[in-house]
This record gives structure tokens, C-alpha cells and sequence, in this order.
């Protein structure tokens, strides 16, 4: 009995496949037939390619005056502000400057120091004149609202150019 089950099942699935190719052979005449078709029609007429306009120099008759692809480096390049890559660098110049925070004043002595976190939650005093930031920040001044610092910054040509920045109190 078991042996006729198989042969059934067995049957059932030729079946099933044989239906499918089946199936495939019609989709594939189809096709054929489109194709055929296409190939009988008439073929179209191709456009021509454009005319082609011979290439026109252009002489530059400013021989004299400045080229306009160079760029012209500023008058004093090498002369003003540098960065002193000879002085020790301070603690906070590690920090980027928008990763600092001033969080308050303190006066002692009769100086007043402003209070800066970093990014890990530690609080350090700064007085004028210190460094801060990753751009060559120097301290100008310290006042109750805001830590007023200078950076001195790459100007894109070869130089550089002093940028003002602050640390405004956090509110």
C-alpha cells in the first residue's frame, strides 16, 4: 500500500511540473511573436550628426597686467601675526573651543579669573593673556558675562588673521 502512495505522489508532482513548463512555452511564443513582429516593421530614418563649428582661439592681449588664474597673495605675506609654535602650549589648548564652557567668575588677590569646563566636567581658572582652544586662543579679558579671546587662524592664502571669539557665561 505504502508503495502506491509514492507512485501517487510521485505522479501528482510530474504532473504539477509538467503543467508549469508548459505554462513557460506559451509566454515564450508570445515573445517570439512580438519580436517577429518588430522585425517587420520598416526601419526609420536616422537624423545625421550635427555640423561641427571649428574651434575660434581667443588671444589674451593682457600680457601686462595680472593673470586671472593666479591668485594674488596679500602684500605682507610672511610679515604679521604667526602662531608661536616655539611657546609650551597650555592646558586648555587641547580642547576645541566650542567644547568649553564659562561657567562663572573668581576674584582673588584682586584679579579676576574666569571659570571654564571642559567637556569631562572639570573647572579651570583663566586669566588674560592665558591660551585656550585648538587654534592658537589667547585671553583678552575677563568679565562677569564672558571670556573675550582672540584665535589666530589659517586666511585660506598662506597667512594668517587673528579672529575674535568669546566663552559667554552658560545661563
Amino acid at each position: 500500500m505504502r508503495d502506491w502512495s509514492r507512485i501517487i505522489a510521485l505522479g501528482t508532482v510530474s504532473w504539477l511540473l509538467l503543467a508549469g513548463v508548459s505554462g513557460c512555452t506559451t509566454d515564450r511564443e508570445e515573445l517570439e511573436q512580438y519580436i517577429a513582429e518588430v522585425k517587420k516593421r520598416p526601419g526609420g530614418r536616422i537624423e545625421p550628426l550635427p555640423e561641427i563649428k571649428p574651434y575660434e582661439s581667443f588671444v589674451y592681449n593682457a600680457i601686462d597686467q595680472r593673470s586671472p588664474f593666479s591668485i594674488a597673495a596679500p602684500s605682507g605675506v610672511g610679515a604679521g601675526v604667526r602662531p608661536d609654535a616655539k611657546r609650551n602650549r597650555e592646558f586648555l589648548e587641547q580642547f576645541s573651543l566650542d567644547t568649553l564652557s564659562m561657567v562663572g567668575t573668581l576674584k582673588l588677590g584682586g584679579r579676576s579669573f574666569g571659570l571654564v569646563q571642559t567637556k569631562d566636567g572639570l573647572i579651570h581658572r583663566v586669566l588674560a593673556g592665558n591660551h585656550v582652544g585648538q587654534n592658537d586662543g589667547r585671553v583678552m579679558s575677563v568679565s562677569d558675562a564672558k571670556i573675550t579671546v582672540i584665535e589666530i587662524v589659517p586666511d585660506g592664502l598662506g597667512g594668517y588673521l587673528e579672529r575674535p571669539a568669546a566663552l559667554a557665561l552658560a545661563d
